[in-house]
């Protein structure tokens, strides 16, 4: 047998035991008593075994699951920015070893993932690049989703990464929340004598060069709601402009414990209708109001826990690596048919968009 196909199979006959074991650890705490029941995955250093009041709380057995269709993963809270409004926020430095981290994809496809969106923190401040490299290579290569997405400040993407990963990455997104940089500077994207703006262009240009589909997402607050972007959107030209209000979530970057206070960068909902009314002509805008956007996103956190938003916290599942994705997914919050309402399922693989390059 060809060497390459030998180990192209033994790399998917791992992925589908790491799947199969995800199901039988799911199964195995739904058969246990909750009080009883013992992961079969031993823990990793750094890594809580149970910090969820609502897991003990509310037993939503009977519920039927929701489908983990689209996964925003993210496994970092490290970052270069100091965004104000940010609600991910450097709380830990921890990052699940590599296979741990495929071992827990392999197990979000058996259950019906079909897209993948890597973020932060900063996806490539670990390893240069090359973890989430790695991971990107693995979902479309061996997992064969259909999607395979980053955001990401863009601050530390090198040209050698496309070359290398481009190939197996459908979008990527770079956050941009204005094209005037004193803005920028006020919001927390400045990086020194870098120009935030003038590196968006150029990692426009290397998604051109290498097939990638490019997208822009901004957040709407104080410091650039007033603010004209439509000649500068067209001009890039992305294949999707995602614009999202303002977010407060309690202890992330709201409240005594929170590490941001991003009360002073909040706008009303009047304000953002303004703003989206002003760029009504960009065919690429897809707007996310508060609303829309706290319970209509799967986020897994940097344990693989489900995050839940619905009570304006970010309350955390059991790690799927610990209880499977069918259990943990029952305590995400997510609420499948607003994700379907505000167009959360679209045309993502780069294959199917019939771009020019």
């Amino acid at each position: 047998m060809h060497l390459g196909m030998l180990c192209r199979l033994l790399s998917v006959g791992r992925a589908v035991l790491a799947a199969l074991r995800g199901r039988l650890s799911a199964l195995c705490w739904s058969l246990t008593p909750l009080s009883l029941s013992l992961p079969l995955s031993l823990p990793l250093p750094g890594r809580p075994r149970d910090s969820s009041p609502r897991w003990e709380r509310e037993q939503e057995w009977d519920d039927a699951a929701p489908t983990p269709t689209s996964v925003n993963y993210h496994f970092t809270r490290q970052c270069n920015y100091k965004c104000g409004f940010c609600f991910h926020t450097a709380k830990t430095s921890f990052v699940l070893p590599l296979e741990e981290a495929k071992r827990g994809l392999a197990m979000l496809k058996e259950a019906g993932m079909e897209k993948i969106n890597f973020s932060g923190g900063e996806p490539f401040l670990q390893d240069r690049g090359e973890f989430v490299g790695k991971l990107v290579q693995f979902c479309k290569q061996e997992l064969e989703l259909p999607s395979v997405s980053i955001v990401s400040n863009g601050s530390l993407i090198r040209e050698r990464w496309f070359k290398k990963y481009g190939e197996y990455l459908d979008i990527l997104a770079i956050s941009c929340d204005s094209f005037d940089e004193n803005v920028n500077v006020l919001i927390g994207r400045g990086q020194g004598k870098k120009n935030h703006v003038e590196n968006l262009h150029k990692l426009r240009q290397w998604c051109r060069e290498y097939a990638v589909a490019f997208k822009i997402n901004s957040v709407i607050n104080r410091f650039n709601v007033e603010e004209d972007m439509n000649e500068q959107i067209k001009a890039l030209n992305p294949v999707r402009w995602k614009v999202f209000q303002c977010l407060l979530i309690e202890g992330e970057n709201s409240g005594e414990d929170a590490l941001r206070e991003a009360e002073k960068f909040v706008i009303s909902d009047e304000d953002f209708e303004k703003f989206l009314d002003r760029h009504k002509d960009v065919s690429c805008l897809v707007p996310e109001s508060n609303q829309k956007m706290r319970d209509s996103y799967l986020i897994l956190d940097e344990y693989m826990r489900f995050l839940n938003c619905r009570n304006g916290r970010k309350e955390p599942s059991k790690s799927i690596l610990d209880v499977g994705v069918e259990a943990a997914i029952k305590f995400s919050g997510f609420d499948e048919k607003m994700f379907l309402t505000r167009g959360g399922k679209y045309v993502w693989s780069k294959a199917d968009m019939k771009l020019d390059w």
